[in-house]
């Protein structure tokens, strides 16, 4: 089995037509055996799933796709896992163990402020109800301390603190609890200790600064106040469109979450909170956004 990533830095590019390097994984019985990185040689949409389907590649994963590009990659016998982000090697890691759920076509290429899903052929958004590629907390290998959940995903700036494990690959476990005591996600319940690269920007702040300093074997208990976390609630990250104005948006009902995609075609994730005949309101704030947390943190290994 091979699986292909759209390929920047070490993760997973935005949009599947402009992407310069894909990461192709052989995986045999579930397991990554060799991977190497390889150039698109500057192919457009159904080039790409030409070149793809040269390589004998059985999966697509990448972050925004159209229409066009999703039936052609289809019509090479890839399937395609859209909507995802963060480090290539995990997202990769969360497919094999069957966390990742594809939200489908959630690219139209307008360019003009918010789209929903790819209208060209009768798409409506992208919908993401239970978790999945780049989803919510909990539902995807790395869960809520990890940046693919939100987070900080994506911020590679040195880090402002210091720490014997900054730059070395950890694995930790993990459970999170809310002040009440309710747990929202446990690596332990996954099976499968989470690894990132310390001070790397792959995870929440508070999250990665208290790994720092750890010894192996050793097991911390950190409580995050939000700006620890995933930051203070922004009410100006709810906002009410017409309906109208978004396409495929009249098929969708409050509680749900979809991928939107901003100006440069970046998907990202709302939540539908209030709906009327003519309206419908959008919160993109993650939902952890403005919760204190509680994490149990064991150093299992570091590389």
């Amino acid at each position: 089995m091979k699986i292909a990533v759209t390929y920047e830095n070490g993760e997973v590019f935005q949009h599947f037509g402009h992407t310069s390097e894909f990461k192709i994984y052989t995986v045999e019985e579930k397991k990554v055996v060799s991977s190497e990185i390889i150039s698109s040689n500057g192919s457009g949409h159904g080039a790409l799933a030409g070149l793809l389907g040269d390589k004998g590649i059985d999966v697509l994963i990448c972050g925004g796709i159209g229409g066009g590009a999703f039936s052609a990659l289809e019509e090479n016998g890839i399937e395609v896992c859209a909507g995802t982000s963060g480090n290539t090697d995990e997202v990769v890691e969360a497919y094999l163990s069957g966390n990742l759920v594809s939200s489908g076509v959630n690219c139209d290429h307008h360019g003009e402020g918010h789209t929903c899903g790819d209208h060209e052929d009768g798409h409506s958004c992208g919908h993401h109800d239970e978790g999945g590629c780049g989803s919510d907390c909990g539902d995807e290998e790395g869960g809520c301390a990890s940046g693919g959940c939100g987070g900080c995903s994506g911020c590679h700036s040195a880090p402002s603190f210091e720490g014997k494990n900054v730059g070395k690959t950890c694995r930790t476990h993990y459970i999170g609890t809310f002040n009440d005591g309710t747990k929202f996600d446990s690596s332990y319940d996954r099976g499968e200790p989470l690894e990132f690269v310390c001070g790397a920007g792959m995870m929440i702040y508070g999250f990665d600064k208290a790994v720092a300093n750890m010894n192996v074997g050793e097991t911390l208990d950190v409580h995050l106040m939000p700006e620890e976390a995933y930051g203070e609630a922004d009410p100006t990250a709810v906002f009410t469109v017409e309906i109208a104005e978004l396409p495929g948006s009249e098929d969708l009902s409050v509680d749900q979450k979809v991928y939107l995609q901003d100006m440069y075609g970046r998907p990202f994730p709302v939540k539908v909170v209030g709906k009327t005949d003519t309206t419908i309101t959008l919160d993109a704030n993650h939902e952890m956004a403005g919760k204190e947390l509680n994490f149990k943190i064991e150093l299992v290994e570091v590389k």
